[in-house]
């Protein structure tokens, strides 16, 4: 099987959709998929991988330019793909992928990892309009993954057809991602040590984790590492300036992360949306305490095996959590533990691996419709 896999890659950045489209096309060449790999990083290309023009206007908003669509169908019929997967986000040449790969008789599946938030919000408002505007082209697709059962209720009620709508959530190698030995309490001289890993973001509210951290008023050998970067970056550098709390930036080498997720007693993640945090699973995996707002798919796959926290009372709820897992220690090694278990036993790479071939096996085969260029792919 050849797979073209639409999705985001990047030398300096490590996001969620970077993660997932790395993590999965690799589970897939190793399966013995081979996969084309399409993106907009012009400086990453290599025999596997086609850079496509772009223009990028910011973190997520990729502007595809004139005769783009001409360009992929010419790439997708010349290397005679199988199927396309698309993460979304991809570019401003999302709304058309279903029927261009419909005309070429190509079966087309999306992973749709948009953030949403079922509660009363101004989130919630800004999600709403991302799924409907996402919807008719979501409803022509032929198969679209997402991870929970809230997300689907959603796309269901927005027109997308039921029997396209398949449940896969994210999955993490838990082999890699495990409890080990680590190195960072000596790297950052502490006692103690908790994180953050993720973008420094509005919706992240990072602002809030470290205002509760500072506080608490942890003793000086406790530290808060952020790892990420973002446009609150700067700001928060200022405004935060603590002996107890570091700033990483953007840290791209794995086994750094996988380091520091080892190494800490706690990992926090307050967002006010989300979509299925691949960082928190990653935390899980390593056995660390978890701590996440219930918005998105984050409640349901930490629910009864870390902390969940009510968005609506954020601050106090945070600040009373960080304050009870200073005081007693030992709770980060119990909660720890449920982490790994529900990891394991629920969102494994592997599990999602299987699942996904699964799907492409059961997909259906779209009949060709005459192309205004190039010629229908031979099957």
């Amino acid at each position: 099987m050849r797979v073209a896999w639409l999705g985001h890659r990047s030398s300096t950045g490590a996001d969620g959709l970077i993660t997932y489209s790395r993590q999965i096309t690799s589970a897939l060449e190793q399966s013995g998929v081979e996969v084309l790999f399409l993106h907009h990083e012009r400086e990453l290309v290599d025999e596997a991988s086609i850079a496509l023009e772009s223009l990028r206007l910011s973190h997520r908003l990729v502007i595809a330019p004139p005769g783009s669509r001409r360009r992929l169908a010419e790439l997708l019929t010349r290397h005679e793909v199988d199927l396309v997967h698309v993460s979304l986000s991809f570019s401003s040449l999302d709304f058309n992928l279903p029927r261009l790969c419909h005309r070429l008789g190509i079966p087309i599946v999306a992973t749709f990892h948009a953030p949403f938030d079922t509660r009363l919000s101004v989130w919630r408002g800004i999600s709403s309009a991302v799924y409907r505007l996402y919807s008719p082209a979501l409803a022509e697709c032929d198969a679209v993954i997402i991870f929970s059962q809230a997300q689907k209720e959603i796309l269901s009620g927005l027109g997308v057809p039921p029997r396209v709508i398949h449940v896969l959530p994210n999955g993490v190698d838990i082999d890699r991602y495990s409890p080990g030995p680590s190195q960072a309490l000596e790297t950052f001289g502490c006692r103690r040590l908790y994180s953050y890993v993720g973008r420094l973001d509005p919706e992240k509210n990072v602002d809030v984790l470290l205002s509760s951290f500072l506080d608490a008023e942890p003793p000086p050998d406790h530290r808060l590492v952020v790892v990420g970067g973002g446009v609150e970056r700067r700001k928060l550098e200022r405004r935060f300036r603590d002996p107890r709390v570091r700033f990483l930036g953007v840290v791209t080498d794995e086994r750094a992360r996988i380091d520091i997720l080892r190494g800490s007693d706690a990992f926090f993640l307050p967002s006010s949306v989300e979509g299925l945090s691949l960082a928190m699973l990653e935390a899980m995996a390593c056995g660390v305490t978890t701590v996440a707002t219930d918005v998105g798919s984050d409640g349901e796959a930490l629910r009864g095996a870390g902390i969940v926290l009510d968005p609506n009372s954020l601050e106090a709820e945070l600040g009373g959590v960080i304050r009870m897992l200073i005081e007693l220690p030992h709770l980060s090694e119990q909660l720890g533990r449920l982490a790994r278990e529900r990891a394991v036993q629920r969102y494994s790479l592997a599990a999602n691996l299987k699942g996904l071939l699964q799907l492409y096996a059961a997909l259906p085969e779209p009949s060709p419709a005459p192309l205004t260029t190039g010629s229908p792919r031979k099957r």
